[in-house]
């Protein structure tokens, strides 16, 4: 089945009929806590780190308290997180360059973004879409399967995948692009078993029939 700039416009036009207003299902007040949750969400499931900061972030939601609690005591309190040890040393080293260098503040832009420990590409996208308006998408494994899947993106990494879909998505969808593409990997185009026959976009898909 040919994909289209057609068939791709009209998948983006279906996946934003149907997945319109989606937002992260990440719990947070503040963008220090934001930062904190997508750090954690790598290999973890939203569901598992509400669970997580929801215990956490009563206690220790700025840099500072966060410090202050150290790098082994963090640990315990996220290890039932993936990769926690990593993640607890790449947090620590974070909160003392917010403190030591941004009063404390989440940064704003890219550049300075992805300078801290533990924040690459995907997680700095979500911070400057979720926190500060900037258009962009971020392509964590839903994105990158579902993008691929439906012939929006060919790329064999993530950024590439990231690029391909700036030049097939308006800018001014971007941000919320990621979102629809998100929520559709999530509750219908699963990794293992996607559900094809109840998709939205079965009829426009160039894998059905493949």
């Amino acid at each position: 089945m040919r994909n289209t700039n057609a068939r791709k416009q009209k998948i983006l036009q279906i996946l934003a009929e149907t997945y319109h207003g989606t937002t992260t299902a990440l719990t947070y007040s503040s963008p220090f806590e934001l930062l904190v949750a997508v750090v954690l969400s790598a290999q973890c499931t939203d569901v598992r780190v509400n669970m997580i900061t929801g215990r956490l972030f009563p206690k220790y939601n700025t840099p500072g308290e966060m410090l202050a609690l150290g790098e082994e005591r963090l640990a315990e309190l996220i290890r039932d997180c993936g990769l926690y040890r990593a993640k607890a040393s790449n947090l620590i080293k974070t909160c003392a360059i917010l403190c030591e260098e941004y009063g404390g503040s989440v940064p704003d832009s890219f550049a300075q973004l992805i300078k801290l420990p533990g924040v690459g590409r995907k997680t700095a996208n979500v911070l400057l879409s979720q926190l500060f308006n900037v258009p962009a998408i971020a392509v964590d494994t839903h994105v990158f399967r579902v993008a691929k899947r439906l012939g929006l993106a060919n790329g064999l990494t993530p950024e590439k995948v990231e690029f391909e879909l700036m030049q097939a998505i308006p800018q001014q969808d971007w941000s919320a692009a990621h979102h629809w593409l998100i929520w559709h990997g999530r509750k219908v185009c699963k990794a293992k078993s996607p559900g094809c026959l109840a998709c939205p976009l079965s009829g426009v898909c160039p894998r059905v029939g493949i």
